[in-house]
């Protein structure tokens, strides 16, 4: 708060002051003491003018127009009248004897009520300059009195009455009251139905202690209110509101309690405002403030919310205390006066006063200082003492202009200092002023003066010193007016928008508008403006293109307008009001042109007024003098961004979006970082056909097909052309058709439509840009058309869509295609059949045919299909037509079983069995076939062949009833099981005695346990123990299995005990392996059994070793026995098994299997005709010769045959005189005996040298028959066709027994018998070598 001046009594300055503010104005405050004057002063402090009375004064009061001042003195029956107008004082004579001791104005009319010390009352009439005197109204002195907002006074006086007077003075009223009344208003008490009151109630304080409403109108029920003692005496009330009051208290308290007849009584708020005490309280409803004074400082409260404190004034000169309060109308200035006799003028709320050019201001800090500053480019604010209170003020590049009425003064601004250059009058009131550099231009009366503010005669032209606008001629008026560098623009009445260019001094430009413009903002270049016309509507107009676009949104509310000045954002602008301040962007350039739109909105604080609008800070200028720096609701963003959520960031992105900050933009998208974010960018980018920037972010989102698309069109000058082309990538396809239309290229707007399939927009655009693509188009449109069931226009454009061109033949064959369904379709069935058979496409006879049967005209659907070579759905329409002869004759080229059994059916009925079972067959229903064949054709062979072939139950069935009716037991047992008919089976097999039929035919088939059970049991009672142990092992009954094995009677094959090593093997029971153990080895029946079957039984229960060793002792056997194959083939089978098993082999095994396996190579190398191999393994046998006990003579005699045959002489007459030992030498082949014996009589003992080869394992090398290498002392493998060791690079392995082989030499073995020698096996010539024969070479101890 700004001390404005302070006023003293200086003949009694410590005296209290008596003070009254001009109504309404405010512009004077007249101040008494106890120096027997009234002194008047301007709202400045200048003193006016000076009134001597005859006594001190008693009251004062200004009439409601703060026309006149009246006051009473004492001992003076007189009243002093002060004219403020005329500053004159009349003295008016009362005619009354006695002193006056009140007075009061009207607050409605010019009546002034006056009363006595004695009790009587004048009425004055200052319009009439009537008199009314009222005598004896009061019996004593009258001391308070107040004026209704009718015509009615209410007076109080010493006498305790209160009477109510009309303004002629009847009384209306008299009331005693219970205390001496004072302080007197009228107010409007709410009544329950809220409904307006009349102001028929008069509030009184009552002997300062009680608070009294008397309502005239109902006199019996006065409402009297206590307070509490703790809050002292009454000292002031005063009214605001919705007829709320505040009472101030003697001890520093105030009371806010309401007049509603329901609330009164209750506290509204308290509040101990002053320690001590409390003098006065005064309340503002125009700043909406309250202040109250005591001990020595005023506390001053926001009316809205008063438990906050506005702002406290401390005075702390004022020892002796403040004394009484009081605010202008327009809450400008406070005053407060002290005990002391000094009154104290505060300013509390500045005229809001300012004005702006680009980022300079100016505006009122004080009644008498203007401050101009430039916070944008951080310039020292300047202050400038003006000599008026000004009520313009204008600021430009160089100056500053304040003025009021029609003067103006000019100051010249310097860096740190002020020049006044000169005051101007105007010819009338200056409405509103604009500078620029050089000129100044004032509104008044309608028009506008344009003149220099700095006049250098010798540089200008007088003519270009001033000019009047509007021209004599022009009889408009100038409503509003605008200074940019260059233009002097105004708006007239008429709705004429002027342009006058000041260096050619001359008009460039006008624009008519409907109605009146009212007010014109210009944005700082002057190529864009904003006006408001009468009808409160505001447009932007921008004058290079001549056209106003109309702002959405526009409040009638709204008081003005500012540009941005931040240069980055040009088509910016703020419009706002009391309340709100509205962000509007003028976009220039968009594909759907030039456009306005609001981007959001703020609230303004109370009473701020925006100046300045820079980069989304808006400076606004508040009551107080200053400013406050507000950023708009739109420009969050510039804000810090880093900690915001998704969802203020996306409102952030709208915003960056809304306004064109595209860079913003970017930032925002990179921290929310999803594809929809970057998309609406890059969608706002087309909108704004910012091609480049949207390409970088199509680039960012690696979108491929739009950056290849906006690269082809980035460098498009025609403007619509590439607006058409964007407005079709935002999907806004009708734009782009106007765009293209209107660019170079207008067959860019038919491509579009094509493109889009919209056909009846591209046949349209087709017809004015290329009527030769008509019938192309009109074949897609029909093609639309067909599809969503529009035939008729479907035929009409198929029609269309005939060329008659040989170029176009496929296009017409379509369309003719279209014209033959379509007919059907609308009923024309022969046209269109007679086009559907002319037409070469088969799949436009399969689609009309499925129309025709659709329309059930079924005889012509199956001809067209017949004619398409669709023979299964002809003969499938022919069948619902029951032309039987055409489904025989399609029959052959019909491939559907469906069709085959229909027309199978229908034969069959007609009793042509012959056809109708060709028919079921070709239908793959086989149990129809085999009824035909058994009842109608007689021949169940047939029959039979199809059950087995086909495996049907059905057809088992029947069957089996055809071979029972036969008497065939055995053939129906045999149908019945295969129908799955076990039960039926079982019993005729007993009837019948066929249960071993029964039992072949179910061993045979998936058969469950009980079936197996039941028929043991029957073989088991029958004593059959074979059969009985078979189905006791199937059903899983082991023991009872074993048991009737082990009873069944032996047979040359012993399957019986074969079974029951087959019993004990699954059975996995040590009970029954042990029991047939000893059957086997005869201590049941004193028989042993042959040692294969206990081989059998370990292998049974793959006790493997013990297999082995069996399986050694059984080949022993079969060698004694001379059965050297068999032997063979055990020890293999058993050396196989242990192999598969992963179990060492027994070297014994391993040894005897190899010399049984050199001796059958014998004779298959003796056979070929390879003397020397044969003998070589011969050799190795006869080394063996112990083990072949029953053959050793002729297998001796054959080694020394073929010894000599091979030309190996030394071996032959070793094993020669071997022969001629005592005990071999009578068995010898009488044939061989002499030959043998001259051998020995005359020895040859010449032999080559066995050849050798490497080890496979050491590379030592050997003899090729030797199976020990004495380098690494390891049993080498031996090759399954020679007999020698292996060799590594000759190596391959039987495909069968994986034993190896010499690659080589199974090759030539296998030229003459392709068989394995080991496994006889059969195996193909053309066998691979094996490249890595490793696992095939480990060691004994690896194994």
């Amino acid at each position: 708060m700004q001390r404005v001046f302070t006023l003293s009594e200086k003949d009694a300055p410590s005296s209290p002051v008596q003070f009254a503010w001009q109504k309404t104005l405010g512009n004077y405050i007249a101040v008494t003491g106890h120096n027997h004057t009234v002194k008047i002063f301007d709202r400045h402090g200048q003193k006016k003018n000076e009134i001597n009375l005859q006594g001190n004064c008693i009251a004062m009061d200004w009439d409601q127009d703060g026309d006149t001042l009246a006051i009473i003195a004492e001992k003076s029956n007189s009243i002093y009248l002060w004219d403020a107008n005329t500053n004159k004082t009349t003295l008016m004579d009362t005619s009354m004897r006695e002193p006056m001791s009140f007075l009061r104005w009207s607050r409605a009319e010019a009546l002034l009520a006056a009363g006595t010390s004695k009790g009587n009352v004048l009425i004055y009439n200052r319009q009439t300059s009537r008199k009314i005197p009222i005598l004896g109204k009061h019996t004593k002195r009258i001391t308070c009195g107040c004026w209704s907002g009718g015509k009615f006074i209410a007076l109080g006086g010493e006498d305790k009455l209160v009477t109510i007077s009309n303004h002629e003075g009847d009384t209306i009223r008299v009331t005693t009251v219970g205390g001496e009344p004072s302080l007197m208003e009228f107010i409007v008490m709410k009544t329950d139905d809220r409904t307006v009151g009349s102001d028929t109630t008069v509030c009184i304080v009552l002997a300062q202690k009680n608070l009294c409403f008397y309502n005239y109108k109902d006199p019996d029920n006065p409402i009297e209110l206590a307070f509490q003692h703790r809050y002292g005496n009454i000292v002031s009330y005063k009214l605001y509101g919705d007829n709320y009051i505040m009472v101030g208290f003697s001890l520093g308290y105030f009371v806010v309690i309401s007049t509603h007849v329901q609330e009164i009584g209750h506290e509204i708020f308290q509040a101990s405002n002053h320690k001590d005490n409390l003098t006065c309280i005064a309340i503002s409803e125009s700043i909406n403030k309250a202040a109250s004074c005591g001990d020595n400082c005023i506390k001053i409260h926001d009316l809205s919310d008063l438990s906050e404190m506005y702002a406290i004034i401390n005075l702390e000169d004022e020892n002796k205390g403040l004394d009484q309060l009081s605010w202008t109308d327009d809450g400008q200035l406070l005053a407060v006066s002290t005990k002391r006799g000094f009154v104290h003028v505060f300013l509390t709320k500045l005229p809001i006063l300012g004005d702006s050019y680009s980022t300079r201001i100016a505006y009122l800090t004080s009644l008498l200082e203007v401050t101009v500053a430039n916070h944008i480019e951080n310039e020292l604010p300047i202050a400038v003492s003006v000599e008026v209170e000004p009520s313009f003020v204008a600021v430009g590049h160089y100056h500053l202009a304040v003025g009021m009425n029609n003067r103006a003064w000019f100051y010249l601004l310097g860096e740190s200092s002020v020049k006044k250059l000169k005051d101007m009058e105007y010819l009338g009131t200056v409405a509103s002023m604009c500078l620029n550099s050089d000129y100044a231009a004032a509104l008044f009366e309608g028009k506008v003066q344009l003149h220099m503010i700095e006049s250098e005669r010798s540089n200008t032209e007088e003519e270009r010193e001033t000019r009047l606008f509007p021209d004599t001629d022009d009889k408009s008026k100038i409503l509003c007016h605008a200074l940019t560098n260059d233009f002097l623009i105004y708006g007239t009445n008429t709705g004429v928008i002027h342009y006058f260019y000041i260096e050619d001094w001359q008009y460039v430009n006008e624009y008519r508008h409907s109605v009146g413009v009212r007010k014109i903002f210009p944005d700082p270049n002057g190529t864009r403006l904003v006006f408001i016309d009468d009808k409160s509507d505001g447009f932007v107009y921008c004058p290079v293109t001549d056209i106003a676009f109309e702002i959405p949104n526009f409040q009638p509310t709204i008081k003005g307008i500012l540009w941005e000045n931040w240069p980055m954002d040009k088509g910016v602008f703020v419009a706002y009001d009391d309340d709100k301040i509205y962000t509007y962007v003028f976009h220039k350039d968009t594909i759907q042109g030039s456009k306005v739109i609001l981007a959001g909105d703020t609230r303004v604080p109370y009473s701020h007024k925006p100046l300045l609008l820079y980069n989304g800070e808006l400076t606004c200028q508040t009551q107080s003098g200053k400013t406050n720096n507000i950023l708009l609701s739109t420009h969050s963003f510039l804000g810090p961004l880093k900690d915001l959520g998704y969802n203020e960031l996306k409102q952030i992105l709208k915003q960056t979006l809304i306004l064109k900050r595209f860079t913003e933009s970017w930032e925002v998208c990179k921290l929310l970082n999803d594809l929809s974010s970057w998309n609406e960018l890059a969608t706002a980018c087309l909108h704004h056909m910012e091609v480049e920037f949207a390409t970088r972010v199509y680039r960012t989102i690696r979108n491929v097909g739009m950056v290849m698309s906006l690269e082809q069109i980035k460098d498009i000058e025609d403007h619509n052309l590439l607006a058409g082309h964007l407005a079709m990538y935002t999907n806004n396809f009708s734009l782009a058709q106007d765009l293209y239309l209107a660019s170079s290229c207008p067959a860019a707007a038919l491509e579009m439509r094509r493109d889009l399939q919209h056909w009846d927009n591209a046949l349209q655009l087709a017809k004015r840009l290329a009527p030769e693509l008509i019938p192309f188009i009109s074949k897609e449109y029909a093609v639309q058309l067909e599809f969503t069931g529009d035939y008729v226009n479907a035929l009409a454009h198929y029609e269309k869509g005939i060329t008659g061109d040989s170029k176009c033949q496929e296009h017409d064959e379509a369309c003719l295609a279209g014209i033959a369904q379509m007919s059907i379709r609308m009923g024309d069935i022969r046209r269109g059949i007679n086009q559907a058979n002319k037409h070469p496409s088969r799949m436009l006879k399969r689609d009309c045919g499925a129309i025709l049967e659709s329309m059930k005209q079924f005889s012509e659907a199956a001809q067209l299909y017949e004619k398409g070579q669709y023979y299964d759905k002809a003969a499938s329409v022919y069948i619902r037509c029951k032309n039987w002869a055409k489904v025989g004759e399609l029959l052959p080229h019909v491939s559907s079983p469906k069709i085959h059994l229909q027309y199978a059916k229908a034969k069959e009925a007609d009793g042509r069995y012959k056809e109708a079972v060709l028919a079921y067959e070709n239908a793959k229903q086989w149990d129809n076939v085999i009824h035909l064949y058994l009842d109608h054709l007689n021949n169940p062979e047939k029959a039979v062949s199809i059950v087995r072939e086909t495996q049907s139950l059905e057809g088992a069935k029947m069957v089996a009833r055809f071979f029972l009716q036969l008497g065939d037991y055995g053939s129906a047992i045999q149908f019945l099981v295969m129908s799955k008919c076990n039960n039926e089976a079982f019993s005729l097999a007993q009837q019948h005695n066929k249960m071993e039929i029964y039992a072949d035919i179910i061993s045979s088939e998936d058969t469950s346990n009980e079936d197996y059970q039941s028929i043991a049991l029957y073989f088991e009672g029958e004593k059959k123990h074979f059969q009985a142990g078979k189905f006791f092992l199937l059903c899983g009954q082991y023991a009872r299995a074993l048991k009737h094995f082990l009873k069944s009677p032996n047979t040359d094959d012993n399957m019986a005990i074969e079974m029951a090593i087959e019993t004990v093997g699954q059975a996995k029971d040590e009970a029954l392996t042990n029991q047939l153990i000893n059957y086997l080895m005869g201590e049941s029946d004193g028989i042993p059994k042959e040692a294969k079957y206990l081989f059998r039984l370990y292998m049974a229960l793959k006790q493997y070793h013990e297999a082995a060793r069996t399986a050694i002792i059984i080949a022993r056997e079969e060698q004694c026995a001379g059965n050297y194959r068999n032997a063979h083939d055990v020890l293999f089978s058993m050396y196989s098994e242990l192999k598969t098993q992963k179990i060492k082999i027994p070297s014994e095994m391993a040894t005897n299997l190899m010399i049984l396996h050199s001796y059958i190579l014998v004779k298959i190398h003796v056979k070929c005709g390879d003397h020397l191999k044969g003998a070589r393994l011969l050799i190795r046998v006869a080394n063996n010769i112990s083990k072949f006990p029953s053959h050793i003579v002729p297998i001796l005699t054959s080694t020394v045959i073929e010894c000599h045959r091979a030309g190996l002489k030394k071996s032959a007459f070793g094993f020669a005189a071997m022969l001629m030992r005592p005990e071999y030498r009578n068995k010898i082949d009488l044939k061989y005996k002499k030959k043998i014996e001259a051998m020995v009589r005359r020895p040859d003992t010449s032999e080559g040298e066995e050849p050798t080869t490497p080890c496979p394992y050491c590379e030592f090398l050997l003899p090729e028959c030797e199976l020990l290498c004495p380098g690494c002392k390891n049993n080498l493998p031996y090759c399954i066709a020679t007999g020698r060791h292996m060799v590594k690079d000759d190596w391959t392995v039987c495909p069968h027994c994986d034993f190896p082989a010499l690659y080589s030499e199974f090759r030539n073995l296998l030229q003459h018998e392709n068989i394995c020698p080991m496994c006889s096996e059969k195996v193909d010539i053309s066998l691979k070598k094996t490249i890595d024969c490793t696992p095939y070479l480990k060691t004994e101890e690896e194994q």
